[in-house]
């Protein structure tokens, strides 16, 4: 099985923007950060202002993840050109594969392909956040070589005093 990565078109990005949002607001709710009244809008917003100019905003590469035996697009990835450090290097907004495609290894080769382009753009490394509560992202990450280096931690206490 095949998997590449080819820049996002127009109608793509379209299903893409229609579909990012609600997900990543989906995972704040989850993770107790937003209200569920206030996620979809809060989510839309952060992708217009991150995203102002669509697939043309600079520093920002966007990609339709396509399965070549099948021809057909699978998910997407999203990174963004950052400083860390003295170093440009590429920040993962976000990657999504359809929930028909997840468990078929398509994240995992997508993220081999992302790290030839980034090489290619000559940046120095690629940075991602991943939600506490994603098991198995977390697993993904660490197989590929990812290390942890801030963890935010957290501990719910009841509401209202004691």
């Amino acid at each position: 099985m095949t998997t590449e990565l080819k820049p996002m078109g127009d109608e793509s990005f379209a299903w893409y923007r229609e579909n990012s949002a609600p997900n990543y607001a989906r995972d704040k709710v989850a993770t107790g950060e937003w209200e569920a009244e206030e996620a979809n809008e809060k989510a839309r917003q952060m992708f217009e202002d991150l995203l102002p100019q669509g697939l043309q905003t600079p520093n920002n590469y966007l990609y339709e993840i396509i399965d070549e035996w099948d021809d057909v697009t699978v998910g997407m990835v999203w990174f963004a050109v950052e400083e860390r450090g003295g170093d440009r290097t590429a920040y993962v907004c976000d990657i999504f594969v359809k929930p028909e495609h997840q468990r078929k290894g398509h994240a995992s080769r997508a993220f081999r392909n992302l790290e030839e382009k980034v090489v290619a753009l000559g940046l120095s490394g690629i940075g991602l956040n991943v939600f506490g509560n994603n098991v198995e992202a977390h697993r993904l990450y660490e197989r590929l070589g990812y290390e942890p280096l801030n963890i935010f931690m957290w501990k719910p206490l009841a509401r209202g005093g004691m």
